[in-house]
């Protein structure tokens, strides 16, 4: 057979495999079919799908001031720029940011509270691109500032340094520094400082967060006076998800980064793996994903969460794959990740859709958390399914040697 003959049938064969997939049911029929769910999902990239259509419904002006939410979004946007290589998908980061950040470096944020702090990933991964000089001065400012944070007596950051969240450490701010610190450390060679700080505070955080149930409480006050704070432990009431679900990828983040003498580490395996079991304990049996107070799901009103499905989703996934947890945490990862893949839609517009995804929330009661307004597309939800997607998908590929378990 003659070589273009050849290709004239190899391209013949993908176009009958690619009509298949097209033709594949995107619905489960029955019972029988539920362990297979998520597999007519997955003829879909849904990464580049929701980046297309979020990218579609905001231009990079419109899509929001400098936020967690958007910056946790615009992350899981580049990591699906780091498979595509769709050059459009970092012009939209570029853009974003530069808005906020001029040419000599200058970025109107004041950095006083760890919130502001995680859009910083951005700058990091813009230096990292583009290697202007523009960026690290900008994230310098975030380094800078923590040299004067304030922080809890054993040296945890307070939530915010303001007067409503003194002495507060809330399980969702370490996401947004820590990740930060330990790229920030290995970009612009601040490793020794950056990974010391990241490990310590996830084991100052998890010291006080972390309960019997391998779950972490909201919030905790080391002055014990927040409305929501127990008088003798200074803990929040319940157990978001969400909150738990920022811990879950924070930690992951930083394991993935520090070396493997690092001191804490240990430690720091040791939460993760106690957090994994108590994850796996509460999962929703019928969905696979996880209720919004994560404990309580046999309760009126409580309703399972996207977002922190996602979060949890991505953390147990990552943690197998690397070796801090055992490894049948893949598959509880496997559950999530079709629970969650019943979330995401098309709409008669073609574009994605993702449902029931909780907006920002405070520390408060179980009745607080359950009454939370559940939005479709809210960038909480967005940006944690597109990390959770091109962790799993990948697993379909060609991947890494997998780590040694190590013992916390």
């Amino acid at each position: 057979m003659r070589r273009r003959d050849v290709r004239r049938l190899k391209a013949l064969c993908a176009a009958v495999v690619a009509a298949l997939l097209a033709a594949a049911p995107t619905a489960v029929a029955g019972p029988a079919q539920a362990s297979r769910s998520a597999a007519p999902a997955r003829s879909v990239d849904w990464s580049t799908a929701m980046v297309d259509s979020t990218t579609a419904r905001f231009t990079p002006d419109k899509i929001g001031g400098w936020s967690y939410p958007v910056g946790l979004y615009l992350y899981g946007q580049y990591r699906t720029y780091q498979r595509t290589h769709q050059a459009r998908y970092l012009t939209y980061i570029k853009s974003y940011v530069d808005r906020f950040v001029d040419s000599s470096g200058n970025i109107g944020q004041k950095f006083n509270s760890l919130d502001s702090m995680q859009a910083g990933r951005l700058l990091v991964i813009l230096h990292h691109e583009t290697g202007r000089q523009r960026y690290q001065v900008a994230a310098r400012k975030i380094r800078d500032r923590l040299k004067t944070y304030p922080r809890t007596g054993d040296g945890g950051f307070w939530h915010a340094d303001t007067d409503s969240r003194a002495h507060q450490l809330w399980s969702d701010g370490v996401y947004m520094v820590n990740p930060f610190l330990v790229e920030y450390g290995k970009e612009f060679g601040d490793a020794a400082y950056a990974n010391a700080e990241a490990v310590q505070q996830l084991n100052v955080y998890g010291s006080h967060l972390q309960v019997g149930n391998g779950l972490l409480r909201h919030a905790f006050d080391e002055s014990r006076t927040a409305s929501w704070a127990d008088r003798d432990t200074g803990l929040a009431p319940e157990h978001w998800c969400r909150a738990i679900g920022w811990y879950s990828m924070a930690a992951v983040n930083v394991l993935d980064a520090v070396p493997a003498d690092q001191p804490g580490r240990a430690q720091l395996i040791g939460t993760v793996q106690k957090l994994a079991a108590g994850i796996e304990k509460y999962q929703d049996p019928a969905t696979g994903r996880w209720f919004q107070v994560v404990d309580k799901g046999d309760r009126d009103g409580n309703w399972t969460e996207t977002s922190c499905s996602s979060m949890f989703t991505y953390a147990l996934s990552r943690a197998a794959q690397r070796g801090y947890v055992d490894p049948h945490y893949a598959q509880v990862a496997r559950r999530g990740y079709e629970g969650v893949l019943k979330k995401i839609s098309l709409g008669s517009d073609g574009r994605t859709d993702l449902a029931d995804i909780s907006i920002g929330t405070n520390v408060g009661d179980y009745a607080f958390y359950v009454a939370r307004p559940r939005e479709t597309n809210d960038f909480h939800g967005l940006g944690a399914f597109l990390i959770m997607n091109e962790q799993l998908r990948g697993l379909t590929e060609p991947r890494e040697p997998r780590e040694p378990r190590e013992k916390g």
